[in-house]
C-alpha cells in the first residue's frame, strides 16, 4: 500500500507540472477530507456554486460543507422534476464556481470526460467563471487511447448501473459503443489546454474516487 502512495504521488506531481503547461492549475490532497478543506478553500462566500454529477464529490463531503456556507447552490440534482433539473443545468452555466470530477486525466496533463446530458463538459468548457475539478489517482492513464478505454469499462458501466439506465453496458457489464435512448455517452471532451489562466483548477487526490 505505501508503494502505490508512493507511486501515485510521483504520477500526481507529473500531472500537476503538465497542468501548467496547458495553462491549468493543478494541486495535490493525500486525502479526501484534504481535499474537501482545499476546494472549500478555493470558494468566496456569496458566490454561486454548481457542479455536474460526480460519485467523487459526494465521497468527498464537499456539497454538505457548502450548504452551511453563505454561498448560492444550483442543485441540479435535488428535484425529481426533469424540466426543473434541466433549468438548474442552464443556470448553473453562469455560476461562480462549478465543481466537477474527471474520467481521465492523462499523465501529459489532458482531462478527458464523457457525458450524457453534457451540461458537466459544457460547464468545463465555457460559462463558469471558475471550474474545479477533483479526481482520484484512479482516474490518471498514460495517453488518450488508455483514458477511452478506461472510461468505456470503470466509469460508463457503474455509472449506467447507478442511473438506472437501460442500456447495453448496463445489463451484460461490457460497452457496445450503443446509440440506445438511455446513453450517456453522447459527447466526448478532451481538455487540452485552458484558453483562461486559473480558469480551470484540478486537485487530484491520493485515493481511488469515484468511478
Amino acid at each position: 500500500m505505501k508503494s502505490k502512495k508512493t507511486a501515485n504521488k510521483l504520477q500526481i506531481d507529473t500531472v500537476i507540472k503538465n497542468l501548467e503547461k496547458r495553462n491549468m492549475k493543478g494541486y495535490y490532497c493525500e486525502d479526501k477530507e484534504a481535499a474537501c478543506q482545499l476546494v472549500l478553500s478555493m470558494i468566496e462566500d456569496k458566490s454561486t456554486i454548481s457542479w455536474g454529477g460526480s460519485v467523487t464529490l459526494n465521497t468527498i463531503g464537499v456539497k454538505d460543507r457548502l450548504a452551511e456556507r453563505d454561498v448560492k447552490i444550483i442543485d441540479p440534482y435535488t428535484t425529481t422534476d426533469r424540466a426543473e433539473s434541466i433549468e438548474r443545468r442552464r443556470q448553473g452555466l453562469l455560476s461562480d464556481y462549478f465543481l466537477m470530477s474527471a474520467n481521465a486525466i492523462t499523465m501529459d496533463g489532458e482531462l478527458v470526460n464523457v457525458d450524457g446530458t453534457s451540461n458537466r463538459v459544457a460547464g468545463l468548457c465555457f460559462g463558469p467563471k471558475n471550474v474545479i475539478v477533483v479526481a482520484g489517482a484512479n482516474k490518471l492513464v498514460k495517453g488518450l487511447d488508455d483514458a477511452l478505454a478506461r472510461i468505456k469499462v470503470n466509469a460508463a458501466v457503474p455509472n449506467s448501473v447507478r442511473l438506472k439506465r437501460n442500456t447495453p453496458c448496463a445489463i451484460t457489464g461490457v460497452c457496445n459503443d450503443c446509440l440506445t435512448k438511455g446513453c450517456i455517452c453522447c459527447n466526448i471532451v478532451t481538455t487540452r489546454y485552458s484558453g483562461i489562466q486559473d480558469r480551470i483548477h484540478v486537485i487530484l487526490v491520493n485515493e481511488d474516487l469515484g468511478y
